[in-house]
């Protein structure tokens, strides 16, 4: 049994193995094309009988060519792809100069909330403000927005 172990299919096979494990370990997207070309290897001393040589050109060659053809794809795959978050002078446009409607009375003391699209917000402003009043936003704090009195 040990004697089997030792044939070059089984050892270039766990090789592949504990490359493609390795890659949970070393996050890169590297080491799995490695451990690929290895079982590539794996499987073709399975099947022929090659030289040592031709072992390490077969290995070499498929890893480096899975590594140019498949990262990209595989990074895309397992990392996702991703918007960017809107920038800060873009979401602001998004609000200021609308309208909205207070459904909360705002004050220069007491934040106080406004329906803008739909969703409540809350808002602030340098004057009393009474519910149902229609407002400008004229800025925005994180949450919060900035209105004036219509």
């Amino acid at each position: 049994m040990t004697n089997e172990l030792l044939q070059p299919q089984f050892i270039w096979i766990i090789v592949g193995f504990v490359l493609l494990l390795l890659e949970f370990a070393i996050s890169g997207l590297i080491t799995v094309f490695f451990g690929l070309g290895a079982l590539v290897v794996g499987a073709a001393c399975w099947w022929f009988d090659i030289s040592f040589n031709v072992q390490l050109l077969l290995f070499s060659s498929t890893s480096i060519v899975l590594l140019i053809l498949l990262r990209r794809s595989f990074k895309n795959l397992f990392e996702g792809r991703f918007q960017q978050a809107p920038s800060i002078a873009e979401d602001i446009d998004e609000f200021v100069g609308k309208k909205a409607v207070v459904t909360q009375e705002i004050s220069p003391i007491a934040v106080g909330k406004v329906e803008f699209h739909g969703t409540y917000w809350r808002a602030e402003a340098l004057e009393t403000i009474a519910i149902g009043s229609p407002v400008e936003i004229v800025d925005k704090h994180n949450i919060t927005l900035v209105v004036k009195p219509l």
